[in-house]
């Protein structure tokens, strides 16, 4: 089996150049790679730079080589269509089925998955045409990342900055991995939270748990490859923004439960991945707690937190909304897990074991999905990728049909 192909489009806009990161990750992980730019976007990056970083020769014109017919080939050889960044005039050519240059014409013969990486910016994406042609390609089975929010051009900020070529990189590589066919979280809204809260006792101190964030970060990755639009509630984590999650970042348990909710009101899914904690100090400290000579702390109270799976669980925002909840055990690991589905009321239950050096920020991890209707999936060792897919498996088949 040779090389997966790709197709690399690049459009017009300025973050033309951050292409190139994203074609050395494509080479140098074994793909295959033509790299197809329009004739704006030489103006940012030359076509000898993309002759020479893809090794493949690089044009805009349908008619160069033109007994190989270019404009039909290499649309129905590749495996992966990519188009980073993808401008508004781009997305509107697409969406409408125009065909004025290589790359567009490509787009009509590909019969493989296509990935769009809008960058604009934001009254651009913002505007309702780009919104509506999103919305048409969509529908048609293409994956349109959400724009990242950062700096823009000059001194502008917003939303349509293009995500970072290394979680790009990481949406090709899953849709490659699942082949030919419509995403099938495709129109539905994800909401998930991750990492560990933390709950203040000083201006220097708080309480708090070893939760690195990969597991939840991972599903969003995997949910936004699958199609879905993705909300992210981050709680204290280190990791870059997945490409395509529109990230929301909480600190305290109550500010997760505020932000959850809030996004939960129009999601098809809720999966609490993070590890919120279950208690917090009764009373906050206004300075640093100093330690007195001769003296033992004082004993600190702890009130508890609200249970936000729980109450998601039993008043859902929407008619058939799916809930997924987390429990990391360190004994007992099925006895309290079954128990913890029935107190939570959740559909599915994803239980582990953990410990200091187990799950907590490793790359890996291994669980058993409980389902609610008494069920066991037992998802083996292996990259919480793995374990996220087989999460989204689980939820994809409870999903209510969409409405037309």
């Amino acid at each position: 089996m040779g090389k997966p192909k790709v197709v690399l489009g690049v459009s017009g806009g300025i973050a033309a150049y951050k292409a190139c990161e994203l074609l050395r990750l494509l080479t140098e992980s074994g793909h295959e790679v033509r790299v197809v730019p329009t004739a704006a976007s030489l103006n940012f990056v030359g076509e000898a730079t993309w002759a020479a970083l893809s090794g493949n020769p690089a044009s805009t014109e349908v008619w160069e080589t033109v007994h190989e017919v270019p404009h039909v080939r290499i649309g129905q050889s590749a495996d992966l269509v990519v188009v980073a960044p993808a401008t508004a005039d781009m997305l509107a050519k697409a969406a409408h089925g125009l065909a004025d240059d290589l790359l567009t014409n490509t787009l009509l013969t590909a019969r493989c998955p296509v990935v769009f990486a809008p960058a604009m910016h934001t009254e651009m994406w913002e505007h309702p045409a780009t919104q509506e042609n999103v919305a048409t390609l969509r529908r048609r089975g293409a994956l349109v990342i959400e724009p990242a929010v950062g700096r823009l051009t000059g001194k502008d900020t917003g939303k349509g900055r293009l995500p970072d070529p290394a979680e790009i990189y990481e949406v090709c590589r899953r849709v490659l991995a699942r082949g030919v066919g419509e995403p099938d979280l495709a129109g539905r809204h994800v909401v998930i939270s991750a990492g560990g809260t933390r709950e203040p006792l000083d201006p220097v101190r708080f309480l708090g748990n070893r939760s690195s964030g990969k597991q939840g970060y991972a599903l969003a990755r995997t949910a936004v490859a699958r199609g879905a639009r993705v909300t992210l509630v981050a709680a204290n984590t280190a990791l870059a923004d997945p490409a395509g999650a529109d990230v929301v970042r909480v600190g305290t348990a109550v500010q997760l439960r505020e932000a959850v909710l809030e996004a939960a009101a129009d999601a098809d899914v809720v999966v609490m991945a993070a590890a919120v904690a279950d208690f917090r100090p009764a009373e906050y400290a206004g300075g640093k707690i100093k330690k007195k000579d001769g003296q033992d702390p004082a004993p600190v109270a702890l009130v508890r937190n609200p249970d936000v799976l729980a109450e998601i669980s039993a008043d859902r925002a929407r008619p058939g909304q799916v809930v997924v909840g987390f429990a990391a055990e360190t004994d007992d690991v099925l006895p309290n897990g079954r128990a913890k589905l029935l107190r939570k009321g959740c559909d599915l239950l994803v239980v582990n074991e953990v410990g200091e050096a187990r799950t907590f920020g490793s790359e890996e991890n291994e669980a058993i999905i409980l389902v609610s209707e008494g069920a066991e999936i037992q998802v083996p060792y292996g990259p919480k990728e793995a374990l996220a897919e087989a999460i989204w498996d689980q939820v994809a088949v409870r999903l209510q049909p969409r409405r037309a």
